[in-house]
């Protein structure tokens, strides 16, 4: 399908390493024939809706239209993001006075600059991440395509595991917004310290530690200390209207930053593992490739998973951040509770982010549609470190062990 030359896609910035002519990436081989294959998402079904006709986008204008695919994909605004660094096709479009806005669920990525195009990222059960590009069409419609070549230059490397997926950068921008990559760039994930991030973002909330985001920054200046930064909304930044939301939360740009990188883990280990169990059923089809190779791949990515879940080397907060309440509302309505009313995605915002630290994207139709191979090892693997049989887990003291498991037994099927 042809690719917008306008569009980036989410979280995105130049590639540095190109992959060979003619040279086809494993997920394009089979079993999993990525690019040939067609998607079964909620964007395929919703175009379908539209070209029929027994759905209409109301109103014209492309904030209008951003809420629509909001609402439809279930997106709540008020995980809101911004992002003004030029790190995107849409550069044109982008410096600190008309940032990017993004937004997130835990099954889609929606990224949107005033005056261009709506980006789109969202999980379909068999392909894992499927990217499009929606503009306006005739009135009432959308004009829907989907990529599967020029995204991969940054959304298929080994930052995001080496399959299709997401990623999250911090730069320095310059006044106009384009990175000054002579002073480097840091791939974001909650392992990274709070001075690290937020390059090239604004960053609303209070954070007890200082960060890069809210400034720009001077090619010839070695002034590029994380700094103090306190703003409750952006009316004295930007054009407000022309969003959703008069912020970029902080708690919302944490969630996000830890969600990628769980995405990508889970995409990868189904991938791999799909290959994997193609190849050694063609090579020996009587084996079975659970018990050899595919099985080996599942277990390792589940290890990966698992570290991954319990937020292994979780960058501190230090003594804390303040964020939206709006946001913290909306998230956490999202996931289940128990009858005593705890819930993996409460909050505790110091020392670390969450309170049961546990991800809430054992929820996630990504986790739901592992192969149940690797899905039976990950929950194997969460148990043991639950348990305290795994001393590789010792950062999760027994009390926070015993609040996990009880709230899994009560909220997660198959547990």
């Amino acid at each position: 399908m042809p690719f917008h030359p306008r569009v980036k896609w989410l979280l995105l910035i130049p590639a540095l390493v190109q992959i060979a002519p003619g040279e086809a990436d494993f997920w394009d081989m089979a079993p999993l024939r990525y690019s040939d294959t067609t998607a079964n998402d909620s964007i395929t079904k919703m175009a379908a809706d539209l070209a029929s006709g027994t759905r209409r986008v109301e109103g014209s204008t492309g904030l209008e239209r951003l809420k629509f695919v909001l609402h439809h994909l279930g997106v709540p605004e008020e995980s809101q993001a911004l992002v003004f660094s030029k790190t995107s096709h849409q550069n044109h479009l982008i410096h600190p006075k008309n940032p990017r806005s993004l937004f997130f669920s835990e099954e889609a990525y929606v990224g949107y600059v005033p005056g261009g195009a709506i980006e789109v990222i969202v999980q379909d059960p068999v392909l894992g991440p499927v990217f499009y590009v929606i503009e306006a069409g005739e009135p009432g419609k959308l004009k829907i395509e989907r990529d599967t070549s020029l995204c991969m230059s940054c959304h298929g490397t080994t930052r995001t595991e080496g399959v299709p997926g997401l990623l999250v950068r911090s730069v320095f921008p310059n006044p106009e917004g384009h990175p000054l990559l002579a002073k480097g760039t840091t791939h974001v994930t909650h392992e990274t310290p709070i001075p690290e991030r937020w390059g090239g973002y604004y960053v609303t909330g209070r954070s007890s530690l200082p960060h890069l985001g809210n400034r720009t920054y001077d090619e010839q200046s070695d002034h590029d200390e994380p700094q103090a930064s306190e703003l409750s909304d952006l009316r004295d930044r930007i054009d407000v209207t022309k969003y959703p939301r008069p912020t970029s939360d902080i708690v919302a740009l944490m969630v996000l930053e830890h969600q990628c990188q769980m995405h990508n883990l889970l995409n990868a280990a189904s991938m791999q593992y799909r290959r994997s169990h193609f190849l050694a059923k063609a090579i020996d089809p009587s084996a079975d490739p659970d018990q050899g190779s595919a099985g080996r791949v599942a277990d390792g990515m589940a290890e990966k998973i698992v570290a991954w879940m319990f937020f292994k080397d979780e960058a501190s907060p230090g003594d804390g951040v303040e964020g939206s309440e709006e946001f913290q509302k909306a998230f956490t309505a999202r996931f289940p509770r128990t009858m005593e009313g705890d819930s993996l995605a409460d909050f505790q915002l110091y020392d670390r982010l969450f309170k049961n630290r546990c991800s809430y994207m054992v929820y996630s139709r990504t986790f739901r549609d592992l192969p149940p191979r690797v899905k039976s090892s990950v929950l194997a693997k969460m148990k043991a470190a639950l348990a305290g049989e795994d001393p590789a887990f010792d950062w999760l003291k027994d009390s926070e062990r015993k609040r996990i498991s009880g709230i899994l037994e009560e909220t997660l099927e198959g547990w």
